[in-house]
């Protein structure tokens, strides 16, 4: 029988409730400017190509990977207490930041960069959290909070744009608060946003977080955060060795979603800016209102989710959420004859002459474009023909880009919720600190990988060459799922102890 009094199962699960939040509000940090990133850093420096968009994207990653291990560290000789408010502090920093990179004459994008380094940074303490969790967590229960955090991460990332849409209102201009250069609009409010939940989190943190630690019974033990001593206590069910394929397997797979669905968010706003001529507020905008339902979406997913691994099992979901990202990604190949309209002011550069082959082109462009005077001030829109690709490659319709959204957004979280769940009845009752900590830098390693690819496939050689790639790594991943199928089983189901 588990011994523990009701006080302390309340206080414990007010903590971990805590670092559910904790989890999410990284995942905001990361996913709340996706969305307007590149209209923001045109307007503020025109210096910066969609290339550069790329490495800020993924400088949040970089941070992340590089604070993991040392507040892992950190906490395992002081009171988690202390890594997650300065993490979260720095966050709340660096948000408030990237507020200001507006201001400098010169090198803004730099500013940005590491603004978002420093915001990854600060979300180093999900290794924290992680860590937290399983040594507060039962045998029986610990299974369930790794989804449970998996589940508030992946939501995290998917709602972020949602407020984003919802600064949007503000318009680019906003109003400007002249006594501390503070410019609101709809770029920097949904930082300040952010900063604000940091704060709240930060609060919560002191007032209910409590260090609190159980065995694998349930039964309630003193905290002491050495590694050394979070190995006792362990019962003799934990004798015998962890599959090191399927732990290999699964951070490959846990990888490549984190991968696909970095390279998802990185490449929404410039590929529809590119293909339907939006402007960077409509980008925003548009965009922020597709990823809502997509959010929606996926919190029905989660809760369909549960009740369907009770009857097919967590590999068969994993399997079929692969299927269907690859589906998605494959509905957004280019196909048709059409192409994009190409941006006019590009087009007329000095330097490319008005010869029969830039007549051809005329039908693309509009007409109302072409009729502006040399010195207007309407913002350009369109595929620019610095990308050649855009001279040759067929438009991707609304209707492909939303079919493969719906499709991307239910895949995404099937796949996040199975890995997570598949890698904790892997690793059994043995302390999975260090195991964990593989995962993150697997993830934070695609995140990083993602945002770059895109940027650099996506601006030399366009979304077929992208698309067809992303297509290629998913069919790998499958194929893997394929040969290590039947060693995706729990750590008691594998030496016997239960049934599967």
């Amino acid at each position: 029988d588990v011994v523990e009094t009701q006080e302390h199962y309340k206080s414990r699960w007010r903590s971990i409730w805590i670092m559910y939040l904790t989890m999410f509000l990284s995942s905001v940090g990361f996913s709340i400017v996706i969305m307007s990133v590149w209209p923001y850093l045109q307007k503020i420096d025109p210096t910066a190509d969609a290339s550069f968009l790329g490495w800020i994207i993924a400088s949040y990653s970089i941070g992340q990977m590089v604070a993991s291990p040392l507040f892992g560290l950190w906490s395992n000789y002081r009171p988690r207490r202390e890594p997650l408010v300065v993490s979260t502090t720095i966050s709340v920093a660096a948000n408030c930041l990237y507020a200001y990179v507006h201001l400098p004459h010169s090198h803004n994008k730099y500013y940005m960069l590491t603004a978002r380094a420093l915001v990854g940074f600060g979300a180093g303490n999900v290794a924290v959290v992680r860590s937290y969790i399983a040594g507060a967590t039962s045998l029986t229960e610990r299974t369930s909070a790794m989804a449970n955090t998996s589940a508030c991460q992946a939501v995290g990332f998917i709602l972020g744009p949602v407020f984003q849409t919802c600064f949007t209102l503000i318009g680019e201009e906003g109003i400007t608060w002249k006594l501390i250069h503070l410019q609101l609009n709809m770029y920097t409010a949904p930082v300040l946003f952010g900063a604000l939940l940091g704060v709240i989190n930060i609060v919560l943190i002191f007032a209910i977080f409590r260090e609190h630690r159980v065995d694998d019974m349930g039964r309630q033990c003193k905290s002491i955060n050495s590694e050394g001593e979070e190995s006792g206590g362990l019962d003799q069910d934990a004798e015998g060795n962890v599959d090191h394929v399927a732990v290999v397997a699964i951070n490959f797979l846990f990888f490549v979603i984190l991968f696909v669905f970095a390279v998802f968010e990185t490449i929404a706003t410039p590929l529809t800016m590119d293909m339907y001529s939006w402007t960077r507020k409509e980008a925003v905008f548009y965009n922020g209102i597709i990823l809502s339902v997509v959010g929606i979406e996926s919190v029905i997913v989660f809760m369909v989710v549960k009740m369907l691994s009770k009857k097919t099992g967590e590999r068969a979901i994993l399997h079929g959420g692969l299927l269907i990202v690859l589906v998605g990604f494959f509905i957004l190949l280019p196909w048709g004859k059409k192409l994009p309209n190409i941006q006019w002011q590009e087009i007329k550069n000095n330097s490319i002459p008005r010869t029969t082959s830039t007549e051809m082109l005329m039908p693309f462009w509009s007409l109302e474009a072409l009729q502006l005077p040399s010195n207007h001030t309407v913002e350009p829109v369109g595929c620019p023909i610095t990308q050649s690709w855009c001279l040759n490659t067929p438009m991707i319709y609304l209707a492909q880009y939303i079919s493969s959204d719906i499709l991307i957004g239910l895949g995404y979280p099937v796949c996040n919720v199975m890995s997570y769940t598949l890698y904790s009845k892997i690793l059994g009752p043995k302390p999975q600190g260090v195991y964990m900590g593989w995962l993150t830098a697997s993830g934070s390693g695609a995140r990083i990988l993602g945002p770059v690819f895109v940027s650099q496939i996506y601006t030399h050689l366009g979304p077929r060459w992208a698309f067809s790639l992303i297509c290629g790594v998913v069919v790998v991943s499958l194929l893997l799922l394929e040969i290590v199928y039947n060693r995706l089983i729990a750590f008691s189901v594998r030496y016997g102890r239960m049934q599967e």
